[in-house]
């Protein structure tokens, strides 16, 4: 009986995490109320805060969703591909993917690390953002071993032209209301990004 009541908390927790991104997808996270969140489930904010301390430990536990499937999807699209490069481009891809299924993932990232206060929440988007940046950064050493980057890259740079690359792809998103169409722009901006690192396409070659 008791092992039931936790795994029904534990989908009332889940569900809770999944009406949050999908209201960041319709809404301002900045303004987003337990009151509203509490609205879409059909709850009321004492339901609500069964399960959760406060309104900051429903943003960590949404932070560390968001977390656990990127770093997943990502981990996914690179596992097992041979070149390096063609991993790195999976892994554009795949995140770009995910972003395309959950509109509200880049407001609710972006929306935290603009937070006035540090937050469990924003120093879990700041471990994120390092995550992915040493997977990046190990594809790109296994690109320059193979001498497939060009002689003298910086690789912390590149990384961070990679992640600053689909930082734009989102902000063009959320400017134009069309984060579905950032699917159809993912090829051609990681096309311009590659022609920067290539050794056999890039700039100098």
């Amino acid at each position: 009986m008791s092992q039931r009541q936790h795994l029904s908390a534990e989908a009332r927790r889940e569900r809770t995490v999944e009406t949050v991104v999908a209201l960041c997808g319709e809404e301002d996270p900045a303004t987003l109320t337990t009151g509203r969140i509490a609205q879409r489930m059909g709850v009321t904010q004492g339901a609500l805060f069964r399960h959760f301390a406060s309104k900051d430990a429903i943003w960590e536990a949404v932070v560390a969703w968001v977390a656990e499937r990127v770093m997943g999807r990502v981990g996914a699209a690179a596992d097992g591909v041979e070149d390096p490069l063609v991993a790195l481009e999976a892994v554009f891809l795949a995140h770009v993917a995910f972003i395309a299924e959950h509109p509200g993932v880049p407001r609710l990232l972006m929306g935290q690390l603009q937070h006035p206060r540090p937050t469990p929440a924003s120093r879990l988007v700041k471990e994120l953002l390092a995550r992915y940046r040493l997977l990046l950064v190990g594809l790109l050493e296994e690109a320059q071993r193979r001498g497939r980057l060009r002689p003298g890259l910086e690789l912390d740079a590149v990384a961070a032209q990679f992640i600053g690359c689909l930082q734009g792809l989102m902000l063009q998103s959320l400017i134009t209301d069309d984060v579905a169409g950032i699917v159809d722009r993912a090829p051609a901006a990681f096309d311009l990004y590659q022609h920067s690192i290539r050794a056999d396409i890039g700039g100098g070659a």
